[in-house]
């Protein structure tokens, strides 16, 4: 390739070349130079620290999948792009005139012409270059589209209009449109390119108010366009297995009767022109002339505003619409198949109950169903995690999730079956304020301290958890087990550890001591992290996180180690970077070790007529507001499966991956392209088996869909009168503005021969507040119903109070109301907890928690204690009592269980009985108040117990005259305001 310049390019006589100045010259290449000097050691600083991890945790394999396939996509895309674009610059420079006529533009662009030509070979490779990287960045970037494609493997199912296997539009089509994305930008650019070089050099321009161009730059473009049409007509080929993710008419996802009969047609015919337009712009290259393609520019333009959007449009409106239900039923009968199978619900008639929602068994029996339940839900982990934070922080600079887990664990003496615990960490949040140097943050306070659970369905004294494993050292009934944790959900920052024993900064902290001001300090002995003792690897990391103390610090020997990306779903997503992760993982303690539970997905939106939905929004509940998915980026999917269950050890850093559910085409693509680095799921440890459970993404996604995908016949889904919702949870943060998050609980559902470890939540019919079903996913891995749905469907017909009308029942409760008006003018938080629903003998028995904590000005120490129940069943009094077994009681017997206090039986003494109760609960709330600014918690906890006692009192003495619990109705209760959030 010669870009020589001929005499007719040469500046004219008189006229020098446009040079910079001196210095310029020699700056700009030096300053560029030490640029790209730069840019390139951090490159090499990035890759290599990468490998070192990738190494240190046993996947070098996905290293040298990701970066290999990275690197030879961003190197076969960039080059073919450059050599494109590049041939056709220099095509249209060799078909320059040698003779340019003197037009009217002619001295501006030989100016320009002037100013570039000396320097055209390093202007030229400049933006060839910039068109190679950018270029090659973005195809790097499609890397998992070309492994699916070049692993892929069969579905095993076709789809219901091409009759070809799914296989093809989840790995094939997605690679098809990639290489024509490319091949258009290749061709586009060369044409903007080439008719620049013409316009420069007199091949195209303007003479007498019209366009010029010589023979050959006609020519020259001509091909191109022509070359882009055809491409075109290439496009819309692919573009009819498209039909099946259209979003035309009543079909949510899929094709249309539109689409099948006008938009698929259309696109054959459309593709034929475009080939005729491309031969006509072929032709007129040939022939010299403008006449042909300016006619097939136009026949394109016109067939593809006619065929291609008039004529679906029309048969859209006068023939579909008004006959739609009729042309459409076959369509949506596809979309609800293909749906069900996608997200894996589709159920069988035995899955799918009726229930009545109302009971016929007298109270005493309902009262016995109800106290041998096994688990009832006390320990709001949306909640407790603040009294977790006072009662088990130990120091500032521990830390707890705002959710805990709720995990299940055999406790000694307690029998064969699990408990329902919840669990967490006690993570490290970093030094103390005003303690962040760098070496506290890196070298000291390097990892979490222990593991805390509290049972579930019951507390200890005052309201408080009733903890079974807690405390520093830690202590309880788990066993022991290596309580240190390097790897977590707070440990978000890179630390240095196994530096010298006795050198300040060498030595990490441990736990607090039991002297005051002492502390316990420890030297990580585990197996994971980088080793940082090389003076290579020193400058490696220094330059990665830009931190010039890992060069420097003598705190730093040849023993040392360096541990980042420590939080468990970043771990995950780095060694499976394929997979969408679950964004709740959860610890377990298990063989002597803690280990993090990560569910990871395998998802695609290129499922044919499956419907596409947001994972982010289907995860956004009161709990998680903006979404719950990690992983790959969280767009739309119609495709998802628990394909694998990842474990992450807390101490080492060690990553397990191991295959789950029943097999996946799409998880088997990904084991093509990463051989060896999933383990089969009789792999996974028999300690660590019975923790597994089921996702909560995925089960949020699935009621989503099974909202309206119940419905089987295409006749009621298009009139849409049986949809459900998810209800807003009337309890949450801020009440009734986001969905109401499911719940694990041991249960007896209808079907299940013993109570077993479940994922529950409600549905409410679409804009209606009463209760239109129950769905159950058994969470046991143990037994083999795991991954069964079930679904409580309350009949049409009947009106059956759901959670808002609930909650409206308990505030509108004359009794609890009193109570809770009290406790909230004290100045105390009343914080009411998740609302379960619990199927029993029939009927739907409603179960929340009331918490209470200070609120008093300067207060950092309170944190909610457990105070009232709240029980409801329909046809039944409300219960609100200090205890479950209380509540349960004055529901099905009338009566709070409780000795009456001594009184007056005349109305008027016993009036005075609840005002002199009520007043002694104000002199005990004051004394709480005044203990708690005290700092004294013990006092604290003591006077709300006796201040609750007392209005107990007052509720028993007002029941005696005539103002107890209201029953609650069987039809739907009266409206109500909805209670705040923080009361």
């Amino acid at each position: 390739m010669s870009f020589r310049p001929s005499s007719a390019d040469r500046p004219p006589a008189g006229r020098p070349a446009l040079r910079l100045p001196r210095w310029p010259r020699y700056l700009l290449p030096v300053l560029a130079g030490l640029i790209a000097f730069g840019v390139l050691i951090t490159i090499i600083a990035g890759v290599w620290t990468d490998w070192l991890w990738y190494r240190s945790v046993q996947y070098g394999s996905v290293f040298g999948v990701v970066y290999g396939t990275r690197w030879a996509l961003f190197f076969v895309v960039g080059i073919f792009m450059v050599v494109v674009v590049g041939v056709n610059a220099w095509l249209a420079y060799r078909l320059r005139p040698v003779y340019r006529p003197a037009t009217s533009d002619r001295p501006g662009l030989d100016a320009y012409r002037m100013a570039v030509d000396p320097h055209r070979r390093l202007l030229l490779g400049i933006l060839l270059g910039l068109i190679g990287v950018i270029s090659g960045i973005t195809a790097s970037g499609a890397w998992r589209t070309w492994l699916l494609f070049i692993n892929q493997v069969p579905f095993g199912r076709k789809d219901a209009q091409f009759h070809l296997d799914i296989s093809f539009f989840v790995f094939t089509y997605p690679f098809l449109r990639l290489v024509l994305s490319y091949l258009f930008a290749a061709v586009f650019l060369s044409l903007l390119v080439a008719a620049a070089v013409h316009i420069l050099y007199g091949g195209l321009g303007w003479q007498a108010r019209r366009p010029r161009a010589t023979m050959g730059a006609q020519a020259h473009l001509f091909v191109l366009l022509g070359v882009f049409v055809l491409l075109k007509g290439a496009a819309y080929l692919v573009d009819r297995w498209g039909i099946d993710f259209s979003q035309r008419g009543a079909v949510t996802t899929g094709a249309s009767y539109t689409d099948v009969n006008a938009v698929l047609p259309a696109k054959t015919v459309l593709a034929v022109i475009a080939v005729l337009c491309a031969l006509l712009f072929f032709a007129g290259a040939v022939r010299r002339s403008a006449l042909l393609p300016a006619v097939g520019f136009g026949l394109l333009v016109l067939s593809a505003i006619l065929i291609g959007g008039v004529y679906p449009a029309v048969i859209q409106q006068f023939v579909v619409k008004p006959n739609e239900l009729a042309k459409e039923t076959p369509y949506i009968s596809r979309e609800i198949k293909a749906t069900r199978l996608a997200y894996a619900v589709t159920l069988r008639p035995a899955q799918v109950q009726p229930y009545s929602g109302t009971s016929t068994e007298s109270s005493a029996a309902l009262h016995a169903q109800s106290a041998n339940l096994p688990g009832f839900r006390l320990m709001d982990p949306a909640v407790v995690s603040r009294a977790f934070q006072q009662l088990q922080q130990v120091k500032g600079y521990y830390q707890f999730p705002s959710i805990l887990a709720v995990d299940r664990y055999q406790l000694p003496g307690e029998g064969p079956v699990p408990q329902d615990l919840a669990v967490a960490v006690r993570g490290l949040s970093g030094p103390p304020a005003g303690q962040g140097n760098w070496i506290n943050t890196h070298l000291v306070y390097t990892h979490g301290y222990g593991f805390v659970a509290a049972r579930e369905n019951s507390v200890s004294g005052g309201g408080t958890p009733d903890f079974v494993e807690s405390d520093i050292p830690p202590r309880g009934e788990l066993g022991t087990f290596q309580p240190r944790v390097y790897f977590g959900e707070a440990e978000n920052n890179s630390v240095i550890v196994g530096g010298p024993p006795g050198r300040p900064g060498g030595e990490e902290l441990d736990y607090p001591y039991q002297n005051i001001g002492g502390q316990q300090n420890y030297t990580y002995k585990g197996s994971g992290g980088v080793p940082v003792g090389s003076p290579l690897n020193r400058l490696l990391y220094a330059i990665k996180f830009r931190e010039l103390n890992i060069l420097l610090s003598g705190a730093i020997n040849n023993d040392s180690k360096i541990l980042y990306v420590r939080d468990p779903l970043a771990r995950v997503a780095k060694v499976a970077p394929f997979l969408t992760l679950d964004g709740s993982p959860y610890p377990v303690v298990a063989n002597g070790q803690i280990y993090w539970v990560v569910d990871g997905y395998t998802t695609t939106d290129l499922y044919p007529y499956s419907q596409r939905l947001s994972m982010t929004a289907a995860t956004s509940t009161s709990q998680t507001p903006a979404g719950n998915v990690a992983g790959q980026p969280a767009g739309a999917v119609n495709y998802i499966r628990n394909s694998v269950k990842a474990v992450v050890n807390a101490y080492t850093g060690a990553v397990e991956l191991y295959q789950w559910g029943k097999p996946d085409p799409l998880l088997q693509a990904w084991k093509n392209a990463f051989p060896g680095i999933i383990q089969p799921t009789q792999d996974i440890p028999g300690y660590l088996l019975p923790h597994m459970r089921y996702p909560t993404d995925l089960f949020e996604v699935q009621r989503e869909i099974l909202a309206q995908y119940h419905v089987g016949n295409a006749q009621s889904f298009y009139g849409g009168q049986n949809f459900w919702t998810i209800p807003n949870d009337p309890t949450g943060v801020a009440a009734n503005q986001h969905s109401q998050p499911p719940y694990y609980l041991t249960e007896t559902i209808p079907g299940y021969r013993q109570p077993e470890f479940s994922l529950t939540t409600t549905f409410v019919p679409r804009n209606r507040a009463n209760l239109a079903a129950v769905m159950t996913v058994d969470s046991n891995p143990m037994q083999h119903g795991y991954g069964t749905i079930s679904v409580l469907q309350l009949p049409q017909n009947a009106v059956t109070a759901g959670p808002s009308q609930v909650q409206g029942a308990f505030e509108s409760n004359a009794a609890a109301s009193a109570e809770l008006t009290l406790l909230r003018r004290g100045g105390s938080t009343v914080t009411l907890g998740n609302m379960i629903t619990i199927p029993v003998g029939g009927g739907l028995l409603y179960i929340e928690p009331v918490y209470v904590s200070a609120n008093a000005a300067g207060s950092t120490g309170s944190y909610p204690s457990l105070q009232r129940v709240f029980a409801f069943y329909s046809g039944h009094p409300v219960g609100f009592q200090p205890t479950l077994q209380e509540a349960l009681a004055q529901v099905f017997t009338g009566t709070s269980g409780q000795a009456a206090p001594s009184g007056g039986g005349s109305g008027g003494s016993v009036n005075a009985q609840v005002i002199a109760d009520l007043k002694q609960a104000q002199q005990f709330y004051a004394q709480a108040q005044a203990a708690l600014r005290a700092g004294d918690l013990a006092a604290y906890a003591q006077d709300i117990a006796k201040m609750a006692g007392q209005i107990s009192n007052a509720r028993a003495a007002a029941a005696r005259a005539g103002h107890g619990a209201t029953t609650s109705p069987k039809t739907t209760p009266a409206p109500t305001p909805s209670p705040t959030a923080s009361r």
